[in-house]
């Protein structure tokens, strides 16, 4: 699995594409909190669940089904947020969904129940280019953790990052051609 660090890089990154008008900081914290709420299944592990079963860790928290279940908090925020209840479903979903897509491209641990209930197949992406990360804390700050750090920093954040700057840049090009309020 990636850091906790790197499961946050989706809804930051959006909100530099889109604009705090489009997500509000409250949004993006409630964003940030979905796209690592899936890693809550790691509480299995105290309880004595089995790591393959579908409540424990990759299990139904890494499923498309619970991204969109998730996305009701969304529906329900929004008007808080200045936001559509569509648009606020959508973004919690989108946030919580992106977990489980990022786990997809660890090279360890067991594949992501992305399809279930209606698969039990664990899938993981053919690209695989993100190491995955101690879970232990003593391992995690260890050279090991440092690289896997770095592996996320090159892997996920800098292509995020040019992608959402892009964005940004040519969506207020647009907006300033065409007299729209820049967010």
């Amino acid at each position: 699995m990636p850091t906790v660090f790197t499961h946050v890089a989706v809804p930051v990154c959006a909100t530099i594409a889109l604009g705090t008008r489009r997500v509000p900081v409250a949004a993006l914290l409630a964003g940030m909190l979905a796209s690592i709420v899936p890693d809550f299944d790691g509480l299995a592990f105290k309880l004595g669940i089995a790591y393959g079963g579908m409540s424990g860790h990759r299990g139904f928290t890494h499923t498309l089904v619970f991204a969109l279940l998730l996305g009701l908090a969304g529906w329900w925020l929004a008007p808080r947020w200045g936001m559509r209840r569509a648009a606020g479903w959508a973004w919690i979903s989108l946030c919580t969904v992106s977990h489980p897509l990022l786990d997809m491209l660890t090279n360890g641990g067991i594949g992501i129940a992305f399809f279930w209930p209606f698969s039990d197949a664990r899938y993981f992406s053919p690209w695989r280019p993100i190491e995955v990360s101690p879970i232990a804390l003593k391992k995690f700050f260890s050279p090991r953790g440092a690289q896997v750090l770095f592996n996320e920093m090159l892997t996920v954040w800098a292509p995020l990052l040019v992608a959402s700057v892009a964005v940004l840049v040519a969506r207020r090009n647009v907006e300033r051609r065409t007299g729209a309020v820049a967010a």
